[in-house]
């Protein structure tokens, strides 16, 4: 995904203000002493303001205050994005060096806030200031205190660039947002994470219409962000997909995401598949083990005596797990042609074995049909089926 989560930082001098509580002092104070062994990890970080903090406002402040003090805006790498990396290498990267941009930021302060207890999430979107759309996306922070939602910024909140230098110049007024306030400079790609009743469109943002308008349907965010963390991860990504569409694909940027996204469900819906494949992989297996129990008892002539309806449970269960992995195959989505070899030959062998099953399910019928003294006559050697596949 190209230019995802960059942002260049101008410097405004309008919002340079804040909605900083007085209190909040003594919390950046405490955060300013922290020892350097402390603030070496998320975790060590949390576990210092869990410790001297004990409300949500305190703990989200000190998550915020450090991670927009101590983390400097990397302009040199602004445009070096690494798609490939993972979250914790972000975290990881960013707390050695002490530098990113706005991903980075992100990634480091909902990490904090998630392990002191917070719900947080990481938005994706991006930015205007003075009616200019910036041709860049962006990452910030939405975090729930109290019952409520607010937007935090720790990029924006950190400090900006000047004739390509970054300058710290903690910005308070990204800290703790009101989300009707932070849609006038950030909307997010899906309005899902607006946290508003009546979300804007691209095409209003765009044109500065960003007033609540009572006339568009009401939209729920509350019940609907819970609905979308109960979905299955392919599901979130087909939700939000469609939210992207109908709120308007106005720029490069929207498209460039819904494009990833698509990719992402694509990856996501491949991964399930490979593990549904070693789950009937699995079940195969044990399909085989059970079926050559069977043969092992019918070698040694039915003994020790078993009832019939055991004996017939014997044949039955190997049968119904081949024939349950015969359904499942044939339920799976597209497994890409790197394992459409390995999907053929599991095929195959679940037919080949389920054969033999239904050939030993006659000979049971048979014989538990018969006499006990006819019984006796029906026996000859059968050979082990199959190896079970690793």
């Amino acid at each position: 995904m190209k230019n995802i989560y960059l942002l260049l930082l101008f410097f405004i001098s309008t919002l340079s203000f804040g909605q900083l509580n007085t209190n909040y002092a003594i919390v950046d104070a405490k955060m300013i002493a922290i020892p350097s062994n402390a603030s070496a990890s998320t975790e060590t970080i949390a576990n210092y303001i869990n410790t001297y903090f004990k409300t949500e406002n305190d703990k989200i402040r000190a998550a915020f205050f450090w991670t927009a003090s101590n983390i400097s805006y990397d302009v040199k790498n602004m445009f070096a994005q690494n798609s490939d990396e993972t979250s914790q290498e972000k975290i990881t990267t960013t707390l050695k060096l002490r530098k990113g941009v706005c991903i980075h930021y992100a990634e480091v302060f909902n990490d904090i806030a998630n392990k002191i207890g917070i719900q947080s999430h990481i938005i994706v979107g991006y930015t205007q200031q003075n009616r200019i759309i910036s041709t860049l996306s962006h990452a910030w922070c939405a975090a729930k205190i109290d019952s409520k939602w607010y937007v935090f910024d720790p990029t924006w909140g950190a400090g900006f660039v000047k004739n390509g230098i970054f300058v710290k110049k903690l910005n308070n007024y990204y800290f703790k947002t009101e989300p009707e306030k932070s849609i006038a400079s950030h909307i997010p790609f899906d309005y899902l994470w607006q946290f508003l009743n009546y979300p804007i469109t691209n095409q209003e943002f765009y044109d500065g219409k960003i007033q609540i308008n009572k006339s568009k349907p009401f939209f729920n965010f509350e019940k609907e962000i819970e609905k979308t963390l109960s979905l299955s991860e392919s599901d979130k990504i087909w939700e939000s997909r469609k939210r992207i569409e109908k709120n308007g694909v106005k720029n490069q940027l929207i498209q460039e995401y819904l494009n990833s996204r698509k990719k992402e469900q694509e990856v996501v819906n491949h991964n399930l598949n490979v593990e549904k494949i070693n789950t009937i992989t699995d079940e195969y297996n044990q399909a085989i083990a059970l079926f050559n129990d069977f043969i092992y008892y019918k070698n040694n002539k039915f003994k020790p005596i078993l009832a019939d309806y055991e004996i017939n449970k014997m044949i039955q269960n190997p049968k119904d797990n081949l024939v349950n992995c015969q359904n499942n195959l044939d339920n799976l989505a597209a497994v890409g042609s790197g394992n459409s070899a390995n999907l053929a030959s599991l095929r195959k062998s679940i037919y080949d074995a389920l054969t033999q099953v239904e050939k030993q399910e006659l000979f049971v019928k048979d014989y538990l049909s018969k006499s006990k003294i006819a019984r006796k006559s029906m026996f000859s050697k059968v050979t082990w089926f199959g190896i079970p596949l690793n």
